[in-house]
This record gives C-alpha cells, structure tokens and sequence, in this order.
C-alpha cells in the first residue's frame, strides 16, 4: 500500500547534513518526496511510498546523522499523490 507522511523534525538539525541523510535514506529505501530546511531551524521532509519502506525513512530521521540531536519529530499521514518521481533536496 502506498502512503505519505509529513515530518517536521526539530533539534539541532541543520548545518549537519541531515537532508542529505535523508536523501540517502530515501534513495536506499525507494521512496519518493523531499526534505527541506525551515526558516525557524527544523528540518521538513514529504515521503511518499511502499507503508514499510516509509516507516524505515522515518525511523532513520527520528535518529539522524551523527552530528544530529533530534529533539522532536511531528508526523502526519497525508493523502499519497504520486507527484514525485524521486527524492529531492530543495
């Protein structure tokens, strides 16, 4: 079943590379979406995929990368659009 979450994840998660972790993560997975940083310093990410596949993108963004401290992460299951035909950095 195909599915999409949004993630607004907060901490110190910008300036560590956390977009292009989830770009890798992403990309491994064969998810489709994109990741973005926010003005007020969280990090917003769109996946979209296979219910599995999504929930193991999430679980590695919850964690992020080595230089990452998340400190909360905000999820919403949103309608799958099929809109993507990849993953992207914006």
């Amino acid at each position: 079943m195909r599915v999409a979450r949004r993630l607004l994840i907060g901490g110190h998660v910008q300036g560590v590379g956390f977009r292009y972790f989830a770009h890798a993560v992403a990309v491994h997975e064969g998810v489709t979406g994109w990741v973005r940083n926010l003005p007020d310093g969280r990090v917003e990410a769109y996946v979209e995929g296979d219910t599995e596949a999504v929930t193991r993108v999430e679980r590695a963004l919850r964690r992020g990368p080595p230089a990452a401290c998340v400190e909360d992460v905000r999820v919403a299951q949103e309608p799958a659009t099929e809109a993507f035909t990849r993953f992207e950095v914006r």
